[in-house]
């Protein structure tokens, strides 16, 4: 019996989202981002009107300006977006218990089980699409396949509100025909990579030698070559096997281009501290923190690195970033951007194995002080305590970037 995969994918989430709690902007075009009046902040999501003007996401705000002259743009808000995911994940239960979420707004469900309970495949994805548009106010596309790579593209090619269905009768017609770029993980350079060997469909990765593909491609030439064909046998994980959230982090464009070592620090200590403060909200402690630094002729450069041990506190996530920093950035230019994440998580709870060279007392010394201003800016908010180091300059260091923090999906693999 083939397994029925279902690929849920939430429209325009977070912008659905903001409309619902603000229908006066339900005409008009808007975009969830950053505050374009300070000069920083990008598009992390946009509605079906702003997306007829050209608006993507991930671009600048002033550059969704240039191309929709009266989009309105609305702060992030990602406690209401986590409340809307777990309500939808509450309606995926109903039908199956393997669901494995994919980011915050897309999840895979296998219904296998449930058809002699609910109909075929499609049949329980459109019961889902109708529930989720009345009972949230919101509505998704979704894919059904008997794979998750192929359930996946089903949900991406018709949207908004549609279900896609991709069988082994008709994948050959519908999702051969379409870009490689479609496919799962074919990112712009491996887009190039394969063009420049003259494979430009799905149907053509999928009918190319894999001998020679994994001769010019290695391993990962075979795995896009297994997703083409439809042979991805992947499980879809359990529900509570998996969060949806594989890292936290914080970025930031500044009011003023950065000159020095000190005032990168002072950035790196405002991110860290929201970062951070995410971070024991969810209950994580994190073993890998990134930075990315991006300078005044928009060359990006990132890096990442272990912490010494599982973190959630300020002070070591910055210490790591800025040891990262001095080896990464040579100091060509001044400096325009400033990013910061943690990833690699476990759970706060779990045992850890302590180190007999560490400071154990102080890192729980520091925890206890941590949440008890996690409590006072909650209580008088975010500046009512902060670190000396960010007094140095509030012009600088005068926003919270906690309300506009980005939660990053679980990787495929």
């Amino acid at each position: 019996m083939d397994r029925s995969v279902l690929h849920v994918d939430m429209n325009n989430f977070y912008a659905s989202v903001e409309c619902l709690y603000r229908p006066e902007l339900r005409h008009l075009p808007v975009a969830v981002g950053g505050d374009p009046e300070q000069r920083h902040g990008i598009v992390l999501a946009k509605n079906q009107m702003a997306k007829r003007f050209g608006v993507q996401t991930g671009e600048a705000l002033w550059q969704a300006r240039q191309k929709c002259p009266k989009i309105v743009f609305v702060p992030p808000n990602f406690d209401r977006y986590l409340r809307f995911s777990r309500m939808a994940r509450d309606i995926y239960c109903q039908y199956t218990d393997q669901i494995e979420p994919f980011g915050i707004d897309e999840a895979w469900l296998d219904v296998t089980g449930s058809t002699g309970l609910y109909g075929s495949g499609e049949a329980i994805a459109n019961k889902i699409r109708n529930q989720i548009k009345a009972e949230l106010g919101v509505t998704v596309s979704v894919g059904v396949s008997w794979n998750k790579i192929f359930a996946k593209l089903g949900s991406d090619i018709k949207k908004p509100d549609a279900v896609t269905v991709i069988s082994k009768e008709n994948y050959t017609q519908v999702a051969w025909s379409l870009p490689a770029s479609d496919l799962l993980y074919v990112g712009r350079q491996t887009g190039k990579k394969l063009h420049r060997h003259y494979i430009d469909t799905i149907g053509e990765l999928a009918q190319m030698d894999l001998v020679w593909l994994r001769e010019r491609m290695g391993k990962w030439g075979e795995i896009l070559w297994t997703f083409a064909n439809g042979y991805d046998i992947t499980p879809v994980a359990k529900c509570g096997e998996e969060s949806f959230i594989k890292s936290i982090g914080n970025s930031q464009t500044t009011i003023r281009d950065l000159e020095n070592e000190e005032e990168v620090k002072m950035l790196v200590y405002v991110l860290s501290e929201s970062v951070a403060a995410r971070m024991r909200e969810h209950g994580f402690k994190a073993r890998t923190v990134a930075i990315s630094v991006r300078d005044t002729e928009l060359i990006g450069y990132g890096k990442q690195g272990k912490t010494k041990q599982p973190t959630l506190l300020v002070t070591d996530i910055a210490k790591t970033a800025m040891e990262l920093f001095r080896q990464l950035y040579p100091w060509k230019h001044s400096i325009r951007s400033v990013g910061i994440k943690a990833t690699d998580f476990m759970l706060d709870s779990a045992p850890v194995q302590l180190d007999i060279f560490a400071d154990n007392k102080r890192a729980d010394k520091e925890e206890k002080i941590e949440r008890a201003v996690d409590i006072l800016r909650q209580r008088f908010g975010p500046y009512s305590i902060q670190r000396g180091v960010v007094l140095q300059d509030t012009k600088l260091t005068g926003f919270a970037p906690k309300t506009d923090h980005i939660i990053h999906p679980v990787s495929y693999f």
